[in-house]
């Protein structure tokens, strides 16, 4: 993983670079510094990946739903005893319990992919390139549901990961809206509080549309991590002495150091 970042911290750059300084110094072409960069800027990865990533959300419907269907199925499972013992039923406890997710690639797909690819025209590199940057979010996300899994909530990994998805989901993904408004006011010469009534409406209903599940999602994360905070300080608390519940041949009985209960109350996000 480090390599292939590596190579792309290297790439992209490089590309770049490269292509300023052949249009400054080829001579038919001999091109300003300004317009030199403008145009390497500009990198066919910004539509190419939107086409390359949409079967990964048709894709991922359907693996979230085998999850769902599998993991119901587990010996042991708490929802064992309710789980749809038919595929069709499964099939809408699955849309019920993950309609936003659902939804969310859905859009994607029907919405933001024409939008990005055939709609905008080459315009606006940028901005999809920040859009982007929302996936940096994603492996510290990953990460905290592999370690529930594996029923790794009581170490430092934990917690530190946890800390770090806080932080990378709110820049990411919450922030990253007002930050895209402040970059167009900064390039049209405009005050920030007055981007949302230059920009066409639909710019504001789409960014309002896509930011709105992220608060959601950010909410559960905040939800999890004070979960997570309270019941750490509670583990670290003595028990009453004459709490015979919490006592068995004179030894403590264990309490969960995470604050979770078996149900876990961090969101289920997948890779979006």
């Amino acid at each position: 993983m480090l390599i292939i970042l590596a190579a792309g911290s290297v790439f992209f750059p490089g590309l770049f670079l490269l292509s300023k300084q052949c249009l400054k110094s080829i001579p038919a072409l001999r091109w300003s510094e300004g317009d030199a960069v403008i145009v390497s800027a500009r990198h066919w990865l910004t539509s190419t990946y939107i086409m390359f990533a949409v079967p990964y959300f048709v894709y991922d419907i359907y693996a979230m739903f085998m999850c769902y269907w599998y993991k119901l199925r587990v010996k042991g499972h708490e929802e064992a005893a309710a789980a749809p013992q038919h595929m069709r039923s499964a099939l809408a406890s699955y849309l019920r319990r993950e309609f936003l997710m659902v939804l969310h690639h859905v859009v994607m797909v029907t919405v933001c992919f024409p939008v990005s690819v055939f709609y905008r025209q080459g315009k606006g590199d940028y901005f999809q390139g920040i859009m982007f940057m929302a996936e940096l979010s994603t492996p510290s996300v990953c990460l905290g549901k592999i370690l529930i899994q594996y029923k790794q909530q009581h170490t430092l990994l934990h917690k530190v990961n946890g800390a770090l998805m806080l932080i990378t989901f709110f820049i990411f993904r919450v922030l990253l809206f007002p930050y895209l408004y402040y970059a167009y006011g900064r390039y049209a010469s405009i005050p920030f509080h007055m981007v949302p009534l230059s920009v066409p409406w639909y710019c504001n209903l789409g960014a309002a549309l896509l930011m709105a599940p992220q608060l959601y999602w950010f909410s559960l994360i905040c939800r999890g991590a004070l979960r997570l905070f309270r019941g750490t300080s509670r583990s670290q608390r003595p028990p009453p002495s004459g709490d015979k519940e919490l006592q068995t041949h004179g030894n403590t009985l264990p309490q969960p150091a995470n604050g979770y209960n078996t149900r876990s109350s961090e969101p289920e996000l997948a890779t979006h």
